[in-house]
């Protein structure tokens, strides 16, 4: 009990820790859902992962949210601009499902939206038969993998051709988020393994699920919160840098990315 009254102190003084000195060039997002064993509900906990100029991912904000609403997403933003926090990113990644988008929309509107190619792929698998699945996940790698976007876009509109009009539903799946699917292309191919995914986020959380269900769950909503935070503020210790963090100074700049590689002037 001492040792969750100091993790819960903890915590609340690192929600409201300053930021005014802190630039983050992407973010990560998701929601994660916990069990709470002396309630029925499951808590979602909103999670917010940075990197910054030095190239080094930093835990953001760890948030306990109703699902995974604008109205949750809403208000993690604000309370990071609250603390100072007055750049926004220039890049945000996560799942096509958060209302993180919307809250996003209204208070970062400059900020581009790459939806995580993990998930996309999961859903659009989900909506064919399990014997066409394998072929459809191959061509999916060849879309997001492809070394330039007019590669990808080539292989986006064969997945068309194939699976349209026989299965509509997994084609409308990935044609509906064409327009988020592929804006890691402006910026460093350096960056494109940590842009694609939310993996940064998911590959932090797996480790933090199995411990939460070691311990059969927490009792709590805020026993939850903090120890997810406990959990993830060690895993924080072990998070690599990004590749070709030297390119982050000119993406913060402005500078422009074609396929990759800086525009080259007229």
């Amino acid at each position: 009990m001492r040792l969750k009254e100091g993790w819960e102190q903890e915590y609340r003084e690192w929600q409201q820790r300053d930021l005014s000195e802190k630039d983050y060039v992407y973010i990560w997002v998701d929601g994660v859902y916990f069990n709470v064993r002396l309630s029925s509900d499951r808590p979602c906990i909103l999670v917010v992962m940075g990197a910054t100029a030095q190239g080094t991912k930093e835990l953001l904000a760890v948030h306990d949210g109703e699902r995974e609403s604008e109205l949750s997403w809403t208000e993690v933003i604000r309370q990071l601009q609250r603390r100072g926090l007055s750049m926004a990113p220039k890049l945000a990644v996560g799942d096509g499902a958060l209302g993180f988008w919307k809250a996003l929309e209204k208070l970062w509107p400059g900020t581009r939206q790459q939806r995580c190619w993990v998930h996309k792929t999961a859903n659009v698998l989900d909506k064919l038969p399990k014997s066409v699945q394998p072929s459809a996940k191959e061509l999916i790698h060849e879309i997001y993998l492809a070394p330039t976007q007019k590669k990808a876009f080539e292989a986006f509109h064969e997945f068309q051709a194939r699976y349209e009009a026989k299965y509509p539903k997994s084609w409308e799946c990935l044609e509906k988020d064409e327009a988020q699917l592929f804006s890691f292309y402006d910026f460093p191919a350096e960056h494109w393994r940590h842009l694609r995914t939310t993996n940064p986020i998911e590959s932090t959380f797996a480790t933090v699920r199995l411990r939460t269900c070691r311990t059969k769950g927490c009792g709590s909503r805020i026993a939850t919160l903090t120890m997810v935070f406990k959990l993830a503020r060690e895993a924080e210790k072990r998070w690599r840098r990004l590749n070709g963090r030297l390119l982050i100074l000119d993406v913060l700049n402005g500078t422009e990315f074609v396929d990759g590689e800086k525009k080259k002037a007229a």
